[in-house]
């Protein structure tokens, strides 16, 4: 069964760190793209990064860039996001999203094919 598992959400206050973690299972990434997406109450969900793991590269939103970053560690079916230098902004359901197709906006987020759950993320003193 093919399956992504979001943690690592919490309440942070600001300038304060989290790392999120997406677990696949059921499936390889080596020959997928994971996106990360965020969705706050009354907003649209939107492309916070992505990192293509066949192809390599990543990319971020203009709003997180230099703050965050995603990896994938050697081996593992896992992929990370580490948020540094969090605002109240950033707080959101944020999700973890896998797709193995191509030529695409990485922010489109129709263009994926598995999603995970989600995990709150807070950011206030």
């Amino acid at each position: 069964q093919v399956q992504l598992v979001e943690s690592g959400g919490g309440l942070v206050q600001p300038g304060g760190s989290l790392r999120l973690s997406c677990a696949a299972s059921g499936f390889t990434l080596d020959y997928y793209a994971i996106g990360w997406f965020r969705q706050a109450p009354g907003k649209e969900r939107e492309g916070v990064s992505y990192i293509n793991i066949k192809y390599g590269g990543t990319y971020y939103a203009d709003s997180v860039k230099g703050r965050f970053t995603v990896s994938r560690a050697n081996a593992e079916n896992t992929v990370y996001l580490q948020m540094n230098s969090l605002k109240p902004e950033d707080t959101a359901v944020y999700f973890c999203a896998a797709t193995a197709k191509s030529g695409f906006y990485w922010r489109d987020y129709t263009k994926y094919d598995y999603w995970g759950q989600g995990t709150q993320v807070t950011v206030s003193s």
